[in-house]
């Protein structure tokens, strides 16, 4: 029999799936991407079709195995992460109902007003302000009461990383990860909540979501022969127990220890910071028992919309240019431009603001446009607007007694030496990159690892597996030069919320 010494981590990301294989000391040795199409059919909704999910995947981990040429035989074990929270709704038959409703998708704002409305206790995971859209309870309910016919059918309502398990293993459970940071789950008194459910007006869900909830890296089951078939692996690989995509990032980035904070750019930004003690403050997520390892408290903070905003600006507004990367010309571009873009100040609010304000009646904003600004003008300042909301929630946990002295980074943002170094020096912090930027598909390798036993935990495993290759210090004086434009940034919710509600309900109402 081979040496069982590799691992496969699957990524599902918002815009393509990610397949790695990675030696047991964390090497790359393959990654592959394919592609799903994101389905946006009115403001602030965003959607996926389930069966493009499992194609993409097909195609991804085949490429995977056929370019590294490794023997399947040799993979210990397999790990997953997903967008959370993207619900599936579907029959008995296991067939999806509806479209899965993205993480983004912020339609369900009346239903977590409404749930808000409840004043139960559980709500304190909300840090005692507004409760999200993007939560699974809001989304379900949203479903209840805007699709009761399709919710009536559901058997089921999974997560899409519940799916994903299923698919692989043919066992049906849910992630103490998203079990406890989306779906209110209390690990250390009881789990689910059923007064909460009852007071929210969502009892039923409670017969149509797992029973069953394992925590990260625990062995769901192996992988099925018709999965192996369709993936181009071997029957029999252990599969661990996964989370949302950014959790499962923080095992890539060695943030695995009190105080390491995370920094996990991509369509969105998240800050995950892990701590002994129970927080639950206003503009924070949390804290979450256990959610990542067990005896911590993982503290939550993010921006819904980022990478894609700037993608949104450079697939729509920046044309093409003949022979050279259209992000490489803006990023040498806005380089050039000086701090504050020449009076630009952008709101990032294009999909609803996540912290601190939890507000999906939100809108994003450029402010300040005259006829001397370019593409350019514009590249610069949606990032520095980004880096600016990124400063807002460090400010806020630092008003809440978390302490933050270096942030270890991935995702999209560490391709732009422009974008991290205006991250350092926007927020003073020093900034580390891993030798592997993908740091949800080797955190996915990590489960992988563990769920196979060839690490016996996921710190041991990230500690194992996780190097850090560069650091990004900040500029003292560009520090103090921003901070003039991160105030002005910080004053806007207060100035345009009001006036941004009356639009969206408007729109609603017309629609």
């Amino acid at each position: 029999m081979p040496a069982k010494d590799y691992v496969l981590g699957v990524d599902f990301g918002t815009n393509s799936v990610r397949v790695g294989i990675f030696d047991l000391a964390g090497n790359e040795i393959v990654f592959r991407d394919a592609a799903y199409d994101l389905i946006t059919p009115k403001t602030g909704y965003a959607e996926q079709n389930v069966a493009d999910w499992w194609a993409a995947l097909c195609t991804a981990s085949n490429a995977a195995i056929a370019e590294s040429a490794v023997n399947p035989n040799r993979i210990v074990g397999i790990g997953t992460d997903t967008t959370a929270c993207t619900p599936v709704f579907l029959d008995k038959r296991m067939q999806p109902l509806m479209n899965a409703i993205l993480w983004m998708d912020v339609r369900s704002a009346r239903e977590a007003r409404q749930i808000g409305q409840s004043g139960h206790p559980m709500l304190k995971y909300n840090g005692f302000g507004n409760v999200s859209p993007e939560w699974m309870p809001c989304k379900s309910l949203w479903v209840k009461q805007h699709l009761p016919e399709i919710y009536a059918k559901s058997a089921y309502v999974l997560e899409c990383e519940d799916w994903l398990n299923y698919r692989l293993t043919g066992r049906v459970t849910a992630s103490l990860n998203t079990a406890t940071t989306r779906w209110y789950y209390d690990n250390r008194n009881g789990g689910r909540q059923d007064g909460f459910f009852e007071a929210i007006g969502l009892s039923d869900v409670l017969d149509k979501i797992p029973s069953d909830v394992l925590a990260m890296g625990e062995p769901i089951g192996t992988l099925t022969a018709e999965a192996a078939r369709d993936l181009g692996l071997s029957a029999g690989i252990p599969v661990g127990q996964g989370g949302a995509d950014a959790y499962v990032a923080m095992f890539g980035l060695g943030a695995v220890r009190e105080h390491r904070a995370a920094l996990v750019t991509g369509s969105s930004h998240l800050l995950l910071v892990l701590s002994e003690r129970e927080i639950h403050a206003k503009g924070l997520f949390g804290s979450f028992p256990d959610a990542i390892v067990p005896g911590l408290e993982l503290v939550e903070a993010g921006q819904s919309s980022t990478g894609s905003i700037v993608n949104w600006h450079v697939n729509q507004l920046c044309g093409t240019v003949a022979g050279e990367d259209r992000y490489a010309v803006l990023n040498r571009a806005a380089g050039a431009l000086p701090i504050g873009a020449e009076g630009l100040i952008c709101l990032d609010y294009f999909q609803g603001n996540r912290t601190p304000y939890t507000d999906g009646d939100v809108r994003g904003l450029i402010s300040g446009l005259s006829l001397v600004h370019t593409p350019a003008h514009i590249y610069r300042a949606l990032i520095e607007s980004i880096c600016y909301g990124t400063e807002v929630i460090f400010r806020n946990c630092r008003a809440n007694g978390i302490s933050l002295s270096e942030v270890n980074i991935c995702g999209g943002a560490v391709k732009s030496p422009f974008w991290l170094q205006t991250h350092a020096d926007v927020s003073n912090l020093p900034i580390n990159i891993p030798k592997t930027s993908e740091a949800p598909t080797l955190g996915a390798a990590i489960i992988g690892a563990v769920a196979g036993e060839a690490h016996p935990s996921l710190a041991e495993a990230s500690d194992a597996m996780v190097t850090i290759v560069d650091r990004i210090e900040p500029d003292a004086a560009r520090h103090e030069a921003y901070r003039f434009y991160v105030d002005r940034y910080a004053e806007l919710y207060a100035m345009m919320s009001a006036w941004m509600h009356k639009i969206c309900a408007h729109e609603r109402g017309a629609t």
